[in-house]
């Protein structure tokens, strides 16, 4: 049920108001304030889809009210009721973010129908947030465990910030599902989101990897190229093991981060970009540090968040939850009906010890689908999970 907010001094019109609105759509729930003020304290406790304010109020004026609640909750739409003589500062009201206005004394098919068109506008803006909460069921984060509702949680902190993450972790634990969280959570999710394996590069290729290059700057540079920061100009920039960059690669992203422009291979020209970035590593990169291997000053720039994912040993409780979730996966693409693991089989999986992390476990579940029986049972896992 729409939840309308009238703010009018003069107690006469607020009960047109609220007469027209109520006899129109019995389904608008309507609460009124006699000031500006007492307007203010509602909307801090209460949540609305629509505000219907009057401009000229003694204590705080409309004006005040309008930059007040797009301080507080700037989604709710605004609408002004502005008198004769304030029609000026109702247009000005637009400029600041009001919605729209109308003038007293209201006209029932103007007053209805920006109503009307308000109220649809404010459930396509709280739609539009809602798909971007959720998350691509390909970056499910399956648990229960302690340790992954404080990731989950720390993720929705952090996603709609522009923060730095740094996400630590050892290898198949699910790092970058992680980065996928943060970036489809955030306000950059319309962006691309562009994915870097620093490992799989090798180290002379990838400074034209990040930051491409231009045609001639060596022997098989053919034709510019936008590199990676480019394409993600907009969105984020996922540097997975960025552990194994190389030194010269690393002073060019220190210098990405701090200014945030780039320049191409064999090009002096500076390039703005606007990215994210998000970096993973399963490596101890304060170990490396003093090694020599890993620049400290790109490691401050990098670890504005601390993301650790626990090793699988470290969440046994959420095991059964994965088999579950990874028999429904691998079952729904081979075209087969699911299959039951019994309680003796997750048992004895959640009692092996997962030096591989999830990724091995998604392998041995595959394993015990194929090869098993209808049910995967005991025999089944000491059978084939360890082969």
């Amino acid at each position: 049920m729409p939840k309308i907010l009238i703010i009018e001094d003069e107690a006469a019109i607020r009960r047109v108001l609220v007469k027209i609105l109520s006899e129109e759509n019995d389904t608008y729930n309507v609460d009124e304030a006699e000031d500006g003020l007492v307007g203010v304290e509602k909307i801090k406790k209460e949540d609305y889809d629509l505000i219907l304010c009057d401009i000229k109020m003694p204590k705080m004026d409309g004006v005040e009210v309008l930059e007040a609640v797009k301080k507080l909750k700037p989604e709710i739409p605004i609408v002004m009721i502005s008198g004769h003589g304030d029609l000026d500062t109702a247009v000005n009201t637009m400029r600041l973010g009001a919605f729209d206005y109308i003038s007293k004394p209201p006209d029932l098919n103007r007053l209805l129908n920006t109503v009307r068109i308000a109220l649809d506008r404010n459930k396509l803006v709280v739609e539009n947030k809602m798909l971007k909460k959720k998350v691509s069921k390909n970056y499910e984060m399956i648990g229960e465990s302690k340790a992954i509702e404080q990731i989950k949680t720390m993720i929705d902190k952090v996603a709609p910030t522009d923060a730095r993450v740094l996400i630590t972790g050892p290898n198949g634990t699910g790092k970058e599902l992680v980065a996928h969280w943060l970036h489809q959570k955030s306000d950059r999710s319309k962006g691309p989101m562009i994915e870097v394996n620093c490992a799989a590069i090798p180290s002379e290729l990838i400074e034209s990897e990040l930051f491409g290059h231009v045609k001639g700057a060596f022997t098989s540079a053919n034709k510019d190229r936008a590199g990676k920061f480019e394409a993600a100009n907009g969105g984020t920039i996922f540097l997975d093991e960025v552990g194994d960059m190389s030194l010269s690669a690393q002073a060019k992203v220190l210098r990405a981060l701090q200014e945030s422009r780039i320049q191409r291979v064999g090009s002096d020209k500076d390039i703005k970009v606007d990215v994210r970035v998000i970096a993973a590593t399963n490596k101890n990169l304060k170990e490396e540090i003093e090694k020599g291997k890993f620049r400290e000053d790109l490691y401050h720039r990098l670890a504005v968040i601390l993301i650790e994912v626990p090793a699988l040993n470290n969440r046994r409780e959420d095991i059964p939850l994965l088999v579950n979730h990874f028999s429904d996966k691998i079952c729904t693409e081979h075209g087969n009906p699911k299959k039951l693991f019994s309680d003796k089989a997750i048992k004895l999986l959640q009692n092996y010890d997962w030096t591989g992390n999830i990724r091995e476990l998604r392998n041995v579940v595959e394993r015990l689908i194929i090869l098993g029986g209808n049910e995967v049972t005991e025999s089944d896992v000491k059978a084939f999970a360890s082969k």
